[in-house]
C-alpha cells in the first residue's frame, strides 16, 4: 500500500530590475532543479520583455522559459511567499521589504543587459551569469529540506 503525503511546495519570488534576465534565469533554474520542493516565480521592479539572450542560454541547458513573460512585482502583492530573493542591488534597495514574505535573501548578480560587443561575446556574458545563478541556487536551495 502506498501512502501519498501532500507536501506543499515552498514559494520563492525572484526580483530584479526588469524581469528580463537574472530573475527569469533564477525562476527557470529553481523550478527545473528543485521543482519537487519549490515553486519559483519572478518579477521586476518594472515590467519589460525577456531578453532573447536569456531564453537562448537557458535553452542551451535544457530549461525552456520561452513561454514566460516579464511581470511586475505588483502582480504578486497579494501572494504569500516563503522566500523573496532580490538578485540585483537596485531591487534590494527598492524591495527590501515585500509584504507577505517569511524570509528575504539578497544575492547580487551582474546585469547581463550591460554586456556589449559581438553577439557571441554577449551570449558568453549571459552564459556566465546563468552559470553563477545556477551554482548559487544549487548551494542555497539544494540543501534545504
Amino acid at each position: 500500500m502506498w501512502i501519498l503525503i501532500n507536501v506543499e511546495k515552498k514559494k520563492v519570488l525572484f526580483i530584479c530590475n526588469r524581469n528580463a534576465g537574472r530573475s527569469q534565469m533564477a525562476e527557470g533554474l529553481l523550478n527545473d532543479l528543485y521543482g519537487d520542493r519549490f515553486q519559483a516565480y519572478s518579477a521586476g521592479i518594472r515590467q519589460s520583455t525577456i531578453s532573447p539572450y536569456t531564453i537562448k542560454v537557458m535553452d542551451e541547458i535544457g530549461v525552456d522559459i520561452s513561454k514566460n513573460r516579464s511581470k511586475s512585482i505588483d502582480e504578486f502583492q497579494d501572494m504569500e511567499f516563503d522566500c523573496v530573493v532580490t538578485v540585483c542591488d537596485n531591487a534590494e534597495e527598492n524591495c527590501s521589504f515585500f509584504p507577505n514574505a517569511s524570509d528575504y535573501i539578497h544575492k547580487n548578480f551582474k546585469d547581463p543587459s550591460k554586456f556589449k560587443g559581438e553577439k557571441n561575446q554577449i551570449l558568453d556574458g549571459f552564459r556566465g551569469v546563468r552559470d553563477e545563478v545556477k551554482i548559487w541556487i544549487e548551494k542555497k536551495f539544494g540543501i534545504i529540506n
